[in-house]
């Protein structure tokens, strides 16, 4: 497939792979006392396992998971809510796909379609708007849902609702953003990182420079990049480089796809339609300030909270308790690999899950299940 197999040449591979081996051996990384690089993404993580690519690199390089999967760092307390709204007879309650099975402390999504409420998985937020349209007499409740990746396109449909006079059309935000989780782990005199490698796809959006705080304050190089093997690769390759040559900066591995001052379009939606919240809860990292949004006040006829009275809108709860034995918030933040919870593969299982990073599309303990996690499981036992 072309522009895509050039991304996967072994030899190309192998070529970087070697040149990984000598810096990693010049700064002297060993199994003992490794290179440890965040991989902020949850798609960089499957692509790392689906490709193997923790078995190829230098034994030196550890890579670390971040809480960069937005259905991961949900709190249980806002699944609740979705479920809350989603049992109100007038809602139609819409959401993405890989939200469904994420478990609250009474039920799912998917438990609560099954219990008689009215959801839809859609694949947009104006498949919504089209269904606020048909269906004049219900209330139409999208779940807004991920990372500066996805806010744009709420925003957006939330224009196109207000341009159009639909009322019925109603956004439950849960966006949130990249750079205050990460300014609060490198704050955590436990969190031990080294460098980062940075999302793609959030960064076609905002650019690379919300990044700056992250080498000019805390001296940790950071390179955006692309989702392909040799992307990824050779990611690595520039972290290395960077510590080798005593640099912290931010680079852009991946610029065929993202521009340095990001998507000037889509910003300007996602600051017309949303503002930062003084504080947001994130699973395992408890109450960041400014780091979820929220609808201005010129929009709060679309949004749910205030319609509904639920969320942020009606009060700051306090947060919610994992489920006995489940560690999400540890494999989340880089504290604990999937396989060293004590519940991966036996009480939290795809198909009964404790928790959402083994049913996200892009969780960590997802990753380690589809491609070696059991196994890894088995070999530690």
């Amino acid at each position: 497939m072309k522009y895509v197999e050039e991304f996967r040449d072994p030899v190309a591979a192998r070529g970087v792979l070697a040149a990984i081996t000598a810096v990693a051996d010049r700064i002297g990384a060993t199994p003992e006392a490794p290179v440890r690089i965040m991989e902020i993404c949850g798609g960089h993580t499957h692509a790392i396992f689906r490709y193997g690519l923790d078995k190829m690199v230098h034994p030196g390089i550890e890579f670390i998971h971040g809480p960069g999967c937005p259905v991961c760092v949900l709190p249980m307390a806002r699944v609740d809510e979705c479920v809350e709204l989603a049992e109100r007879p007038e809602v139609i309650f819409c959401t993405f796909g890989d939200a469904m099975r994420v478990p609250g402390t009474r039920k799912s999504l998917l438990q609560a379609k099954a219990d008689g409420a009215d959801i839809r998985m859609v694949y947009s937020p104006l498949d919504a708007l089209e269904l606020a349209r048909r269906n004049p007499d219900r209330e139409i409740v999208f779940f807004g849902l991920g990372f500066e990746t996805t806010t744009p396109s709420t925003a957006m449909s939330v224009q196109q609702a207000a341009r159009d006079g639909v009322m019925n059309f109603s956004i439950f935000c849960n966006h949130i953003t990249v750079p205050a989780p990460l300014r609060a782990l490198l704050n955590d005199p436990h969190m031990m990182l080294d460098g980062f490698v940075g999302p793609g796809h959030v960064s076609m959006v905002i650019g690379t420079h919300p990044y700056d705080f992250i080498a000019e304050e805390f001296g940790k190089p950071i390179v955006v990049a692309g989702f392909e093997p040799l992307d990824l690769l050779h990611s690595v390759l520039m972290v290395l480089t960077q510590i080798a040559e005593g640099r912290a900066e931010v680079e852009n591995q991946y610029a065929r796809v993202v521009p340095e001052h990001g998507n000037p379009i889509s910003i300007a939606a996602v600051d017309a339609v949303y503002e930062p919240r003084p504080s947001f809860e994130w699973r395992g990292l408890g109450e960041i300030d400014a780091s979820g949004l929220r609808m201005r006040d010129a929009f709060r006829a679309w949004d749910a909270e205030a319609k509904f009275g639920v969320g942020y809108g009606a009060e700051v709860r306090a947060a919610t308790p994992e489920p006995e034995g489940c560690a999400c918030g540890a494999v989340m933040t880089g504290r604990m690999k999937p396989t060293a919870c004590a519940q991966f593969g036996k009480g939290c299982t795809p198909e009964m899950p404790l928790g959402a990073l083994m049913v996200s599309s892009e969780g960590a303990c997802a990753a380690y299940w589809q491609y070696g996690g059991v196994r890894a499981l088995e070999a530690a036992e």
